[in-house]
């Protein structure tokens, strides 16, 4: 129930705050990854849950990824990564608002680099970050494509030693894909 009404709030906030030219856009299918190297083995894991938001007429965008719905192909980087680095108990969501900087046609189909510049709120840490991107719009849907990396300690995200030494690195590649179409209220 309060994930139900804190979907709501969000939607009538956009609807409120956005003017009628625009139009608001919500994922259809979303795919949230991150990847990390390390001399033993790779990590990586994917959450498909995640539904972002998007505002054509503002160039507003918001995400909110539940931690916990990152699937890893072992279970026990699984466990290790709501434990003991994101302590998801604690700090259950990743959230991102942001803007994209450019001025974008919505109504014209075609490829357009974009970068957004927004609020990270990640394992207790907001921190301002651009992301690079690209937005494709093709008989008017809207997909989001972006590529970046997060340093963990620039969220208090802390490696244990032993993991250190296996040369896992400070930073984790970040892949975000996004098919947006118009939201309809039903």
């Amino acid at each position: 129930m309060k994930k139900l009404f804190s979907f709501l709030f969000f939607i009538f906030s956009f609807s409120f705050f956005t003017p009628c030219v625009g139009q608001i856009y919500m994922a259809d299918s979303c795919k949230v990854s991150f990847f990390s190297a390390t001399s033993m083995e790779d990590i990586d894991a994917v959450n498909s849950i995640s539904k972002p938001v998007m505002s054509t007429a503002t160039g507003d965008i918001q995400i909110s990824i539940a931690n916990q719905e990152f699937i890893f192909k072992s279970h026990l980087m699984q466990e290790h990564f709501n434990e003991d680095y994101m302590e998801s108990d604690k700090y259950p969501h990743t959230i991102f608002k942001g803007k994209v900087n450019e001025k974008i046609d919505y109504t014209k189909d075609g490829a357009n680099k974009v970068t957004v510049t927004g609020v990270m709120d990640m394992h207790g840490v907001q921190k301002t970050i651009t992301i690079p991107g690209l937005i494709t719009i093709q008989n008017g849907v809207i997909f989001l494509l972006a590529k970046f990396d997060v340093t963990m300690a620039d969220y208090k995200i802390k490696v244990p030693k032993v993991i250190m030494g296996s040369n896992l690195a400070d930073h984790v590649a970040i892949t975000f894909n996004a098919t947006m179409k118009p939201y309809k209220v039903k």
